[in-house]
């Protein structure tokens, strides 16, 4: 059977203002009602596979404990205390796997948790092509039957074909070329884009790492020996794999292995690596236009318009993204896109909130949008959902008060505790220990106002916390 690694990290941040290194693009719904990570799990219901394996940063750890949640998906969850590109993420997951499972020597299907797509059949006869290949011991990755010369991938040439399979042997990995090169490429048939799909054994990965790059084996070895697990969670010993090297599953193997073998995928492929790609893959109308949100368009064509919560309206434009998010606005030409990254560099650099994280911001135990601020205030909406609890905490620089829009909240002040309901408001002073919990059935919608000389995030102490938050 095999095992679903979704590689969940990563910042996304070409698609700034929607993403942000807190809240990244696979964890955004930008061609359906479903998120990317979603979707990709989502996809592999016609194959027989195991609970999917995801590996995320920590920080986003409970987004997406909540995200398999919702479409009724359970699975383990590999914490990365610091990111180390795809070759040690795989070799994590190997290891824990092949622990799990040590008689079968489970099949991993790896995947990135942020492509489309969209045609789920084709993905799933490739997927069906290439499982005999895997199951021999070769290493199996997907190229990408190329529809243009794109400058944008890298690109697999491909060699022999495999005996009667569809797949055929690496003849070599090639870096992204320019665009008489790509033409080149594109026009031979013989090379296809690099997907960064794979399917191989657990056992057989850990093999080649271990030939050509033992240096990040053993890290990722001993990464795993003091490793604590609370629900799905699996953490790693961090100070153990913060000295691992950083690298590509392509430099650290794939490239070097004798094993390595393509089978070709035309499934409509896309990486979003930018505004413009979201543009190619979602539905236009008439004048070429996709549109999110509330809009209104006049004289404006093959652009792409995403609101969120106000209308936007466009007069004379063409090939133009516009995305409105309650913090930010970008309005750029479409094919300077992918210099958006150079914005969110520039933000980092001047130490903006705005590269990092949304004006609204979700928890485990809910969300809150900060609608307000001034100097010493700040204005919260809070939504708590049914059941969940905020930490038993106290602040040294702010005090509270709490004003109940809707819902029941139940409310620990000082050495009492008491319901409130819609209207009903609570003062919790400085220094006062308190807490706030939904015991009803619908979300708890608040209204918190903060007032003190320091309103930052970071002046929280918890003594007590249902999601292991220090």
């Amino acid at each position: 059977m095999i095992t679903p690694v979704i590689m969940a990290g990563g910042s996304g941040s070409r698609l700034w203002p929607l993403s942000r290194s807190l809240y990244p693009k696979q964890f955004l719904a930008l061609t359906g009602k479903q998120t990317m990570l979603q979707e990709t799990v989502q996809r592999l219901v016609e194959l027989e596979v195991a609970c999917p394996l995801v590996i995320c940063n920590e920080e986003h750890r409970f987004i997406v404990a909540e995200q398999l949640r919702e479409i009724n998906k359970t699975g383990s969850i590999i914490l990365e205390p610091v990111g180390r590109n795809t070759a040690p993420a795989i070799a994590l997951a190997s290891e824990v796997l092949n622990n799990l499972d040590q008689e079968n020597d489970p099949l991993l299907l790896v995947l990135a948790a942020d492509h489309v797509i969209q045609d789920q059949t084709a993905f799933t006869y490739a997927v069906n092509q290439a499982i005999p290949l895997a199951e021999q011991g070769k290493l199996v990755t997907f190229g990408i039957v190329p529809t243009e010369a794109h400058t944008g991938y890298g690109y697999i040439k491909r060699g022999e074909s495999v005996g009667n399979s569809d797949g055929y042997n690496v003849n070599k990995f090639v870096e992204k070329p320019d665009e008489q090169t790509a033409s080149h490429y594109l026009e031979s048939g013989e090379y296809y884009w690099n997907s960064g799909i794979f399917l191989f054994k657990a056992s057989r990965y850990l093999q080649e790492l271990q030939k050509y790059r033992p240096d990040i084996f053993d890290a990722c070895k001993k990464s795993l020996e003091n490793t604590t697990q609370d629900n799905d969670f699996i953490r790693l010993d961090s100070e153990a794999f913060s000295v691992c090297p950083d690298e590509s599953i392509d430099y650290a193997v794939m490239e070097k292995t004798q094993d390595a073998v393509v089978v070709p995928l035309d499934a409509g492929w896309n990486d979003i690596g930018a505004w413009s790609a979201l543009w190619e893959v979602n539905d236009k109308d008439e004048n070429g236009n996709t549109t999110s949100g509330d809009s209104i368009l006049q004289d404006t064509s093959n652009s792409l318009i995403h609101g969120s919560e106000r209308l936007v309206t466009t007069i004379g434009l063409d090939n133009i993204v516009i995305v409105d998010t309650k913090d930010a606005l970008l309005v750029a030409c479409k094919d300077k896109v992918q210099d958006v990254k150079k914005i969110v560099e520039k933000l980092k650099k001047e130490k903006r909130p705005e590269f990092k994280i949304h004006r609204e911001v979700y928890r485990p135990w809910g969300k809150y949008d900060s609608i307000d601020n001034g100097e010493r205030y700040q204005v919260k909406r809070i939504t708590v959902k049914p059941g969940e609890k905020l930490s038993i905490q106290m602040h040294h620089h702010r005090a509270e008060h709490w004003v109940v829009v809707s819902g029941t909240a139940k409310v620990t002040n000082g050495d009492k505790t008491f319901l409130l309901t819609e209207n009903e408001s609570t003062y919790i002073p400085i220094g006062v220990t308190h807490a706030l919990e939904n015991p009803g059935k619908l979300p708890l919608e608040m209204i918190e106002v903060q007032s003190g000389s320091y309103l930052g995030e970071d002046d929280i102490v918890r003594f007590e916390d249902l999601y292991g938050r220090a």
